[in-house]
């Protein structure tokens, strides 16, 4: 791979990560119960997920939800979101991965990132942070949260997949 390759893609996934750390940072409605908050993370998340490939997905989707618990006051809150947005971006990556791949293995890859994310804030929360009683509180915020930023994303990923063709280039 050329030098010039390599500087794009490290371009590239830093600007991702920003992106996927303003998307959280941007608006947050906190959930006094379990004291985290459901933000517009998963738009941005699942967009470079379908956007720019596994790679980028993951680090961008930990790392900037993780960055931005830890620069918005939610430092406790920063592993579980690592791992979860991380491993939500790169499971909807690894299903699209394909060429040509249809809607309906859009939706499933969709339908994967609300359950990751909704039963994986449950599990960490409930195991790490606090109870599992009190980490169903925040189930069903996070089950919205992750369907509109599925959906929303995808929607992104495909206007911007319609205007600039040559994106799938830039996957990793």
């Amino acid at each position: 791979m050329s030098n010039n390759r390599v500087a794009l893609r490290i371009s590239l996934l830093a600007v991702c990560t920003a992106l996927v750390a303003v998307f959280t940072i941007a608006v947050r409605v906190p959930v006094p119960a379990t004291g985290g908050y459901i933000s517009l993370c998963d738009v941005a998340v699942t967009f470079v997920a379908y956007s720019f490939g596994p790679v980028t997905g993951l680090i961008a989707g930990g790392l900037g939800t993780a960055l931005s618990d830890m620069l918005g006051g939610y430092m406790q809150w920063a592993p579980v979101s690592f791992v979860v947005h991380g491993l939500e971006a790169l499971l909807i990556a690894l299903i699209v991965r394909k060429d040509q791949v249809t809607l309906p293995v859009k939706i499933l890859a969709a339908v994967v990132a609300v359950v990751v994310v909704a039963g994986g804030y449950y599990l960490l929360t409930g195991l790490f942070l606090i109870d599992f009683k009190t980490a169903l509180a925040e189930v069903p915020g996070n089950l919205v949260q992750a369907a509109v930023g599925a959906v929303l994303g995808l929607v992104l990923s495909e206007a911007v997949r319609k205007a600039y063709r040559k994106i799938d280039t830039l996957r990793w």
